[in-house]
């Protein structure tokens, strides 16, 4: 199998990411991993897709630490390499990592993407659908069952009024990730109203949520793969972000702290509503944020923490990842790569 990961910068990413531990996986395999930054690509004159993209030099190895060492360091093997040629292009970038300094990389991962599917190159998470999903107004498009009553918008009064009716909201922005710009709203917070809006509302439209008294708990990642539960020997892909202190994020990167996680009938309940819409998007690869019986996020781009999941139940889940892109691409090679990229995304 020939498999490039697409991340934001080569070089900026880490050993622990997820998209790393897949790379490794496939690499101690015997696949051809490749890895392309959002400055990568081409459109070259004769139609055709290219990247300037690096590989490590073909061997096993022992660490993840060892692989990224040779990846991003002078011993890679770099080519301009043709897209059409791959199986498997996953877009593992995180669009709101670019969102201040290179806005112009935020959609490239989904462009270039877009082409590759017209020349049958199987890619994860579906190009066409991930553009939908560029700001959390996708979050709105899951049945209200599993949605915290929201309001999403920039007027003031209605902000105010909404808080005042719901006595603890939280608000945040539109675009962003990591917790960035999230404020916890308290009645004896309203006279600070209005500079928490300024603040969120620099980056365009605000959303207010009703406040999950459990989330003070912390909540749950919940990893989803072909619309079902990520399984493996009895162990689903899935762990726990407590919080540190007092601080409302639970993010690991905002001070989260990992704890082991329980998968009750609550979560498999959201899981089995929220399944026929990844499905019918093409998210193969998703991480559900789940506070009691409420969704806090979809993430559909580069979910992380595959890693976290593994150190508390002790199962390869990125094999099981790769298990599957590699049945897709042999479903791929049976049909002439004549295909419906949405379909095989989570078939």
């Amino acid at each position: 199998m020939r498999i490039a990961f697409f991340v934001n910068d080569v070089q900026t990413e880490k050993s622990g990411y997820t998209t790393t531990r897949l790379a490794y996986t496939a690499t101690n395999r015997g696949h051809e991993v490749w890895f392309i930054g959002a400055n990568d690509f081409a459109y070259d004159p004769d139609d055709m897709i290219r990247a300037r993209a690096r590989q490590v030099t073909p061997r096993k190895y022992k660490s993840l630490d060892s692989y990224l060492r040779v990846l991003q360091g002078p011993t890679a093997i770099e080519e301009r390499i043709s897209v059409r040629d791959l199986d498997v292009l996953m877009l593992r970038s995180d669009p709101a990592d670019d969102a201040v300094k290179r806005p112009w990389a935020q959609n490239v991962g989904i462009l270039f993407g877009q082409f590759a599917v017209r020349q049958g190159v199987v890619v994860v998470n579906d190009p066409t659908t991930l553009a939908n999903a560029m700001n959390k107004m996708y979050f709105q498009l899951f049945p209200e069952e599993v949605r915290p009553r929201t309001l999403i918008t920039r007027d003031r009064t209605e902000i105010r009024h909404f808080a005042k009716e719901e006595g603890t909201v939280v608000i945040k922005p539109v675009q962003g990730s990591g917790g960035t710009g999230v404020f916890l709203v308290r009645p004896d917070d309203l006279p600070n109203l209005n500079q928490m809006i300024d603040s969120v509302s620099r980056d365009g439209y605000v959303i207010v949520q009703e406040y999950l008294k459990e989330a003070e708990q912390g909540d749950m990642r919940f990893f989803m793969m072909n619309g079902q539960p990520l399984r493996h020997r009895g162990r689903y892909a899935a762990f726990r972000r407590n919080r540190s202190g007092g601080d409302l994020r639970s993010n690991l990167h905002a001070g989260g702290k990992k704890a082991q996680a329980i998968v009750d009938d609550r979560a498999l309940r959201i899981a089995e509503i929220v399944r026929p819409k990844l499905v019918a998007d093409g998210m193969f690869l998703v991480g559900l944020d789940i506070v009691g019986d409420k969704l806090m996020e979809v993430n559909v781009f580069s979910p992380g923490g595959l890693g976290s999941a593994y150190e508390f139940e002790k199962v390869s889940f990125s094999g099981v990842v790769m298990d599957a892109l590699e049945r897709k691409v042999q479903y791929a090679q049976f049909y002439k790569r004549v295909f419906n990229n949405i379909d095989m995304a989570t078939l």
